[in-house]
């Protein structure tokens, strides 16, 4: 497997299987750092491919101190991990320790995906100062998915029933989180292979293509009890739109959220559509709000060139800049 993560950093706090790591700005220039959390069933190298390829890069190289909580991969063991234990227990926890290890008095969580999706919810029963939350082709709307609506039916009227498979191996294996997310984005998975043929003597893009699908086939397992929360609150009731969710008895409404938000969405992603990420606009009562669509996929290559420009416009101004 090619290097990849690295980017300097050092770990400043674990449970369990996680890792929180600390990335220190190469010049601090703002007082507010980022805190990442990454989809609980890919690993969050994507964010730090390669020196040059690297969104972490690119915020420590602007002056932002980076925090990114590592779910690891969880076992047999942690089968009955829930959603609730993920934002209370592991991110909860973990923006405290980065609040107190940074010294700073307010925070930017920035979630990827599934964990955009968590992310919302911890901001919506959060008591730590969230600044600002950037959510990354974050699912929120399940009801606009086209990619279930036929699992979500036969969930629903008692035709398709997964909780004693998920009881008997405790998680959902990595293998199978792999092949339900090529079902939907790339069944016949040939075309990467092809692009690496036709540019086979481009040593550069060859290294590239290594880690990025090192990265594209490496899915962790998913907690048995975090599938089926995602299941029963997420696709079939859909309880975060509804404003009906609880996390550990609190209610996790969009409307609780009075951070700042930038939502971005990409055109030409199969796995979330817009249409199941646009809806939260409407739930949203925070005052300043951004929603971005941008040309590209879901796993999207746009690091290349340091921070794209859509978080180089938003984000810097509203992080307490640092007057040197």
């Amino acid at each position: 497997m090619p290097e990849m993560g690295l980017t300097p950093k050092i770990s400043v706090w674990k449970k369990n299987k996680s890792t929180l790591w600390y990335y220190p700005a190469v010049k601090k220039r703002y007082n507010v750092p980022v805190f990442l959390i990454y989809s609980l069933i890919n690993t969050p190298l994507i964010l730090d491919l390669a020196p040059g390829n690297s969104l972490i890069e690119a915020f420590v190289n602007e002056g932002f101190e980076v925090y990114l909580l590592d779910f690891g991969s969880p076992g047999y063991e942690d089968g009955d991990i829930s959603i609730d234990d993920y934002i209370v227990d592991y991110i909860q926890k973990g923006v405290q320790r980065a609040l107190r290890h940074s010294g700073a008095s307010e925070i930017t969580v920035m979630g990827f995906c599934l964990g955009g999706t968590i992310a919302a919810m911890y901001a919506a029963i959060a008591d730590e100062p969230v600044k600002n939350l950037i959510l990354s082709v974050t699912p929120i709307d399940f009801s606009a998915s086209q990619s279930f609506d036929q699992w979500q039916a036969a969930i629903k009227d008692g035709t398709a029933d997964f909780e004693e498979t998920i009881d008997i191996f405790k998680t959902i294996p990595a293998s199978e989180v792999k092949y339900g997310i090529r079902l939907i984005t790339s069944p016949i998975y040939i075309s990467p292979y092809l692009s690496l043929l036709n540019q086979a003597d481009d040593e550069e893009y060859v290294q590239h293509w290594r880690r990025f699908n090192a990265w594209t086939n490496g899915h962790v397992p998913l907690a048995g009890a975090t599938a089926k929360q995602i299941g029963e609150d997420l696709v079939i009731n859909n309880r975060l739109v509804k404003g009906s969710l609880r996390i550990r008895g609190k209610k996790a409404m969009l409307s609780n959220i009075d951070a700042s938000v930038l939502v971005s969405a990409n055109e030409n992603d199969r796995l979330v559509p817009q249409e199941m990420i646009n809806p939260v606009m409407k739930h949203l009562t925070c005052k300043d709000k951004t929603y971005i669509l941008l040309p590209s996929g879901h796993a999207s290559k746009e690091y290349v060139s340091g921070l794209p420009l859509y978080l180089k416009e938003w984000l810097p101004k509203r992080s307490s800049p640092i007057n040197n």
